[in-house]
């Protein structure tokens, strides 16, 4: 577990790839999940029947190279694994992708054990859950 969801403008299936890689590379390097703790959901947009939309909003000129990362995980890591996380998911998104740095919107969201269930109708993470 996290859970990421990617939203990125006027891509293409290699640059979603790319990016979901940024991303789930960079928790593992910084947050420290397991390599196979891979649940994604990665939308392109066209611009036309889909978009984002974006702002300037504190002085970052973002642009159609928009992506936006939303990840839910458990609660507890610290300030500075958020923001190592923040800037290697930024470095990577370059790096796999092509993706400007300040185009990378990123937000987390934290909550509990008891709220995922990853198969079965069971809180796995719940003591005598399994």
């Amino acid at each position: 577990m996290p859970f990421v969801r990617i939203d990125a403008l006027g891509t293409d299936s290699e640059r979603l790839d790319a990016l979901g890689r940024a991303v789930h590379d960079a928790l593992v390097e910084t947050i420290g999940f397991p390599p196979d703790d891979l649940f994604q959901v990665l939308t392109g947009h066209d611009g036309v029947n889909s978009t984002l939309r974006y702002g300037g909003y504190l002085g970052i000129p973002r642009d159609d190279g928009i992506v936006y990362v939303a990840i839910t995980m458990r609660s507890g890591r610290a300030p500075e694994q958020k923001r190592a996380l923040y800037r290697r998911i930024a470095e990577l998104a370059h790096a796999y992708a092509g993706t400007e740095p300040r185009n990378v919107f990123i937000t987390l969201t934290e909550n509990e054990s008891i709220d995922w269930s990853f198969g079965h109708g069971v809180a796995q993470y719940e003591p005598g859950a399994r």
